[in-house]
């Protein structure tokens, strides 16, 4: 069975009377490149565990079973599930895992699965998930590689430089915790039913924290209070966030050699690292002197 084949799939999901759900975000693969270069792009190997959000009919599981030395796939949706047991029936490194990603014990996922492996991420991730599946999986800290597609606006917010317009917290977040590329587009007719947007495959290498960064909680505190009010200045975005006096920002701001009238999109990490510095001193002296 070619799991990206038009008429293969259709038959498939008819046997098993099988309909899409909106709700889950669903569009299955039909052009068997796009699974095949996801898979090598994920760096799997045999030395590698790959933990897979949201298998479908499998296309993506059977290229990263070739692959990896352990696939564990998790899937919400039950309607899939019979679908699995038939489409990786020959895959034996794989286990399917119902459930919710989000809801998941991923520290105990890890150590029952990968014993003694790597562990990558690898996926099609459903749209409507991906900001809060990409934060989880980040902040873990339990993976060397990330690999998901996306959509395509999501992955150029991703690895967006500071003063492009697609620069923004999330940018930021993605950034502290990883190296971003994004390394190919998909077209919207690579999948059944078509989505509205193009795609795109991103991958996020785990790199170390900066470790100019300090106060890691206070660090976030300022890049969301930077990008809380996007159109106005820093000055008058962090007023909103941060019980100073505009005089008190002012100087901080100057102090981290950033001009007065700056936009908080502007801002690179170590900017935003040397911000939250002073603005920590002025927090705990009541203002800098």
């Amino acid at each position: 069975m070619d799991l990206c084949n038009m008429s293969d799939i259709q038959a498939l999901l008819k046997r098993h009377s099988f309909h899409f759900s909106k709700s889950f975000g669903q569009n299955f693969l039909i052009e068997s490149w796009v699974p095949r270069d996801i898979a090598d792009a994920s760096g799997a190997g045999p030395g590698t565990g790959v933990l897979e959000i949201g298998p479908g009919i499998g296309p993506l599981t059977v290229e990263l079973s070739r692959r990896a030395g352990k696939v564990a796939a998790v899937e919400l949706d039950c309607a899939l599930l019979p679908i699995l047991d038939e489409t990786l029936s020959d895959c034996s490194n794989v286990t399917v895992i119902p459930g919710d990603v989000m809801k998941l014990d991923l520290p105990a996922l890890i150590l029952e699965q990968f014993p003694g492996l790597t562990p990558l991420v690898c996926a099609n991730l459903p749209y409507n998930i991906t900001t809060p599946v990409l934060t989880l999986l980040l902040e873990s800290g339990l993976f060397s590689a990330i690999t998901v597609m996306i959509q395509k606006e999501v992955a150029q917010r991703i690895c967006a430089a500071p003063g492009s317009k697609d620069y923004g917290a999330f940018s930021v977040l993605c950034q502290y915790y990883a190296h971003c590329e994004l390394l190919f587009e998909v077209p919207r007719e690579c999948f059944l039913p078509a989505p509205k947007v193009t795609s795109a495959v991103v991958k996020l290498t785990a790199e170390p924290p900066p470790d100019y960064i300090h106060d890691k909680v206070l660090f976030f505190r300022v890049v969301r209070g930077a990008f809380g009010l996007r159109r106005k200045t820093l000055l008058n975005a962090l007023s909103a966030a941060f019980p100073l006096s505009k005089e008190v920002l002012a100087a901080c701001i100057a102090d981290a050699g950033l001009p007065s009238d700056i936009r908080g999109e502007r801002l690179s990490i170590p900017q935003f690292a040397a911000l939250a510095d002073l603005l920590g001193m002025a927090l705990d002296q009541g203002g800098p002197s």
